[in-house]
């Protein structure tokens, strides 16, 4: 016998899913909203758990749901920049590790290091200009 808590959660996941498919939603606070408004009771810290759970993203300012194709095949989803000398991968949980390994056995020269979570990765590069070269090395290699 499944759980009640356990059938609630899925209920909610699947729930979440189908309004970030059917609405563009920016923020945890307004998917929270729409989940209360359709009847499902529930907490900031648990929509945000369900989010990382589920491999949501943020893409174009949107909760987005990971594509099954291209670089998201191997687990990676998204790069952005932060700072002058970083650049952040998102991957589907569990993937980032081995996203990072290949870049680090890639040796690009751009690149000085990696430091890996469950779906993060910082990649530390040389200079600001070397972002914009990592960024796109990164996506011939991986994508």
């Amino acid at each position: 016998m499944i759980h009640a808590t356990a059938m609630l959660k899925r209920e909610r996941q699947k729930k979440i899913l189908n309004l970030i498919r059917a609405k563009r939603i920016g923020t945890l606070d307004m998917l929270r909203s729409h989940l209360e408004r359709s009847g499902v009771p529930v907490t900031q810290s648990s929509v945000s758990r369900d989010l990382e759970e589920l491999g949501v993203i943020k893409h174009h300012g949107a909760y987005a749901l990971p594509q099954a194709n291209g670089a998201s095949a191997r687990g990676l989803l998204s790069l952005d920049v932060a700072g002058d000398v970083l650049v952040i991968a998102r991957c589907l949980p569990g993937r980032a590790s081995a996203v990072a390994v290949e870049i680090d056995d890639a040796g690009l020269p751009d690149i000085v290091g990696t430091l890996a979570g469950e779906d993060t990765i910082f990649i530390a590069v040389r200079d600001q200009k070397a972002q914009r070269v990592a960024i796109k090395k990164i996506w011939d290699l991986v994508g």
